[in-house]
């Protein structure tokens, strides 16, 4: 007889696990309880198998927030809750930092050959995208909604023609003495010499590509210095 109510309840427990209800489960043990008293005269024991799954059943909540918590470490501009904001760098110490960037726009033979004689009828290329991507770099907090506004004490945007690729190279250097660093700044100078190079000789080509915007190192700062492999 009580095998037969057990197989009867089994199915019925199984369901309101996978349902969640604990009030529902707990009555279904209760009832086997008492089964198994009439059949065997005693309560069964509080053995490992209840107190475990009782313990699971109350720490599995702070496991699944614990675990959020902790798969997201590092990420400064977001908040407790979730919520973008601007890191507070009151509290970091000032030191002198510098970052170097660089960025390739790839003309087509056609364009370069314009550029490299001077020939695009807006102008100097490279001159106007030079005093472009300086300009980048200092209206970088604009631009970045959580960049901080940097005190900038040196930029500098070179452009190259590399005949090889048919490209202009970029490379942008930023400096300051400051709590943060100046990446952005350095990448934003080389992104808006290379959007300049694309505006200055669009009318000649629309198939101009603006390719590899990346950091190439870095130095200062908590997290020290930094260098992209050759």
């Amino acid at each position: 007889m009580f095998l037969r109510r057990l197989a009867v309840a089994l199915p019925h427990s199984r369901s309101f696990l996978s349902g969640g209800n604990n009030h529902d489960l707990a009555s279904a043990i209760s009832e086997l309880n008492k089964e198994m008293e009439s059949v065997f005269g005693e309560p069964p024991p509080i053995g490992h198998a209840s107190s475990n799954s009782n313990q699971y059943m109350a720490q599995e909540p702070q496991f699944v927030s614990q675990k959020v918590v902790d798969s997201t470490p590092g990420l400064t501009h977001i908040s407790s809750t979730g919520e973008a904001q601007m890191v507070d760098v009151s509290r970091k110490e000032s030191s002198k930092r510098t970052a170097i960037a660089s960025c390739k726009v790839i003309l087509g033979k056609k364009v370069f050959d314009l550029v490299a004689a001077n020939q695009i009828a807006k102008g100097d290329v490279l001159t106007v995208a030079k005093i472009a991507g300086i300009g980048g770099a200092k209206k970088t907090s604009c631009l970045i909604p959580l960049c901080h506004n940097i005190y900038l004490t040196h930029v500098r945007v070179d452009l190259m023609l590399n005949a090889k690729h048919f490209s202009v190279d970029i490379e942008g250097e930023a400096a300051c003495t400051g709590k943060t660093g100046v990446e952005m700044e350095a990448m934003t100078a080389v992104t808006i010499a290379g959007l300049t190079v694309y505006d200055m000789c669009k009318a000649a080509s629309k198939d101009i590509q603006i390719t590899d915007v990346r950091l190439e190192c870095k130095t200062g700062g908590k997290s020290g210095d930094w260098s992209r492999e050759k």
